[in-house]
Parts: structure tokens; C-alpha cells; sequence
């Protein structure tokens, strides 16, 4: 889990009292990607019941849109409930796919949201096959829910030796442009998953 993420994204919240999905990005030195943060209203949300979720990571494809494959994998580092780690594929219209192993930790309770986030392992995901999917040059995310608001932050980018000049500039700077319906797609999905209406 990357701290100093979590609090780029605290800070960037304002007031968490939407009425409609809010979306904003924020650019970092030498990152060819933005941050995203989207913040969604979900009346009646169980803040629990959503992280239970989020942290349920052998169940995601169906639920969640765009993952083909996600599954924990054992490790003696981070131990289960509170982290998990995870390998993870997706794929990206028109793009392909890729794919990455994260960790995911419970970050408690941080600026009035209950937070999870995860943050990519470099050597695990540099291991990967190219040949199964491109690989994540870095991966910083988190949910964040509070009673009757749920938010998802993205901080990501493929490996650039993974991909031609035109899929780089698609998932770099076309990324950029989508992140708003990504990211809300996804909030409403996990908030549906987790037993809301929306």
C-alpha cells in the first residue's frame, strides 16, 4: 500500500457530500499517465459489506467489468485478512490486455472513508509473460466508501518496452481521456456487488 498515494487522493476529495459522480485528475512528475479519482453517490452503501468485496479477489470476473483473471496468491509477507496478494488480467477494448501482481492491504479508516488500496509488485509483475498479456510498469489504487459515497482511485501505466508506439500512446494518453467512465463503471459494479442499488 502506498501511503503517499492514499494521501495525494485524501486531498483531492474536498467534500465527500457528491450528489452526482465527480471526477478529477491531477498529473505527477515523470508519471506518463495521470491520477484519477472518481467519486460516486451509493444511498444505503454498507461501507463493510463493500470491502468485503473489494478484498473477495478470486471472485471478481463476472462481477467487476473487464477482469479475466483474478486470483490471490499465498504469501508468508502479507498475511490475510488485512492484505492479500493477487495477480490480476484485464482487457482493454481495442487494446489488449495486461496484467500485474498487487498487493492489496485494509488501510483503515483515513480522512472519514474506510480504505483499501493496493500498490503493484515490481519484480513479481516484470516476471510475467509478455506473451500472456502486457505488464503493468506501475499500479497504484485504492476504494475508499463512506455511508452513502463510494470512490476509486487510479494511478497506472504499461511497461513501455511491452507495446508499439501506438497502443503506448492509447494507454498512456487515451487512457487519460476514459478514465472517467472506467472508473465510475467500476464503482457501480462493486457497489451493485456489494448489495446496492444503482
Amino acid at each position: 500500500m502506498s501511503q503517499e498515494f492514499i494521501d495525494r487522493v485524501l486531498k483531492r476529495v474536498g467534500n465527500p457530500n457528491v450528489t452526482s459522480f465527480r471526477f478529477e485528475t491531477w498529473t505527477i512528475a515523470g508519471k506518463p499517465t495521470a491520477e484519477g479519482l472518481g467519486l460516486l453517490p451509493v444511498p444505503g452503501i454498507d461501507p463493510q459489506k463493500l470491502l468485503a468485496r473489494v478484498m473477495d479477489l478470486d471472485h471478481y470476473v463476472g462481477p467487476i467489468p473487464h477482469v479475466v483473471e483474478s486470483r490471490t496468491v499465498v504469501d508468508a509477507r502479507f498475511q490475510p485478512p488485512q492484505q492479500r496478494r493477487f495477480y490480476q488480467r484485464i482487457k482493454v477494448p481495442l487494446i489488449g490486455e495486461l496484467h500485474q501482481e498487487s498487493v492489496i492491504a485494509l488501510a483503515g479508516s483515513q480522512g472519514g472513508f474506510e480504505i483499501a488500496a493496493w500498490h503493484l509488485l515490481d519484480k513479481e509483475t516484470e516476471a510475467l509473460s509478455t506473451k500472456t498479456a502486457i505488464r503493468a510498469q506501475y499500479s497504484d489504487g485504492a476504494w475508499l466508501v463512506a455511508p452513502g459515497v463510494v470512490g476509486y482511485a487510479l494511478s497506472a501505466a504499461p511497461r513501455r518496452e511491452d507495446v508499439g508506439f501506438l497502443k503506448w500512446k492509447a494507454l498512456t494518453a487515451g487512457a487519460d481521456v476514459t478514465a472517467s467512465k472506467v472508473i465510475r463503471d467500476n464503482i457501480a459494479a462493486m457497489s451493485r456487488w456489494a448489495g446496492a442499488s444503482i
